[in-house]
C-alpha cells in the first residue's frame, strides 16, 4: 500500500468505474470467443478442436501463450479469492474451461473489485 500523502493510513480510493470497465471487457471477452466456439462446432473441419490449435506455427505461438495466460490467471483467481474470501471463487477457473479465460478472468476482476471497494481492510 502506498503511503498516505496527508499523513494518516487511510488507504486510496477504488479508481472509480474500475468495476464496470472489467465487466465491458469479460463481455467483449465472453461475445467474442463464444461466436468463433459455436462456429467450431457449427462448421467443423478436418481437424479436431484441439488439433486446430497448433495447426501452423503463428497458431500454436498463440495458443501456447493463452495456456501459459490462463495457468497464471487460475493461479492468481486461486490465491487472491482465498486471500479475500471471495465466494465460488472456483467457478471462475472451472468456467474458463468451458467459456474462456477472456471471459471469466475480466469478470473475476471485477467481483475483486467490488469486493475490494466493500471492504475497507482489504
Amino acid at each position: 500500500m502506498k503511503p498516505s500523502t496527508t499523513g494518516d493510513s487511510t488507504p486510496p480510493a477504488r479508481p472509480p468505474g474500475v468495476f464496470w470497465l472489467y465487466l465491458a471487457v469479460a463481455a467483449i471477452g465472453l461475445v467474442g470467443t463464444a461466436w468463433f466456439n459455436i462456429r467450431s462446432v457449427v462448421e467443423p473441419s478436418g481437424d479436431t478442436f484441439f488439433a486446430a490449435w497448433f495447426a501452423n506455427p503463428a497458431v500454436s505461438s498463440l495458443s501456447i501463450d493463452l495456456l501459459i495466460v490462463a495457468a497464471a490467471a487460475s493461479i492468481f483467481i486461486i490465491i487472491e479469492g482465498r486471500r479475500l474470501g471471495i465466494r465460488w471463487y472456483w467457478v471462475y477457473v472451472v468456467a474458463s474451461f468451458v467459456t474462456a479465460i477472456a471471459f471469466t478472468f475480466p469478470l473475476f476482476l471485477a467481483v475483486r473489485e467490488r469486493h475490494l471497494a466493500r471492504t475497507p481492510e482489504a
